[in-house]
């Protein structure tokens, strides 16, 4: 496999956008307090030109496989950041792809400064939820931070 994992570009928010709802829905994690419904999962790229936010996209042969991102959320603790909107088409799935952005986020995260990486999610994502597990994410009894996400009831951290 030639992925290419590059920053996102303008031109991604449609195809990131349907990624995003098309993987929800798959699971049936398509509800009300995710990101199924946030305005902003249609306009990516201007979401992640917050300061201290960043999102990867992963291509092969041009074709947007899914992407992952960093973002600052209110309310963390200094020096957290939240891993976001890590999302795959159904036929990039399995293939260590996921793992791939994960490591890539984790890394940038560490070169931005930032020395705990947060995420929260949901069981009907058990195997995303898995792969965070082997990157040694650690369960947490609730959410931190205002995301604003109220469907998500998985949370976790990792410190890096």
């Amino acid at each position: 496999m030639e992925w290419k994992i590059r920053p996102i570009q303008p031109g991604d928010n449609p195809e990131l956008a349907l990624i995003v709802r098309t993987a929800l829905t798959e699971f049936g994690a398509n509800k009300p307090g995710t990101v199924y419904y946030d305005e902003s999962t249609d306009h990516l790229f201007e979401l992640f030109q917050t300061p201290g936010s960043c999102y990867f996209v992963a291509e092969e042969d041009k074709q947007l496989l899914g992407g992952a991102g960093l973002f600052p959320t209110p309310g963390l603790p200094e020096g957290w950041c939240e891993l976001v909107k890590m999302y795959l088409r159904k036929e990039a799935r399995g293939l260590g792809l996921g793992r791939k952005l994960i490591a890539h986020c984790l890394e940038e995260a560490k070169r931005r400064g930032y020395h705990t990486v947060y995420l929260e999610t949901m069981p009907e994502l058990r195997k995303a939820v898995s792969v965070y597990e082997k990157f040694g994410f650690e369960y947490l009894n609730g959410p931190v931070g205002n995301s604003g996400h109220f469907g998500c009831d998985v949370w976790m951290k990792k410190k890096i």
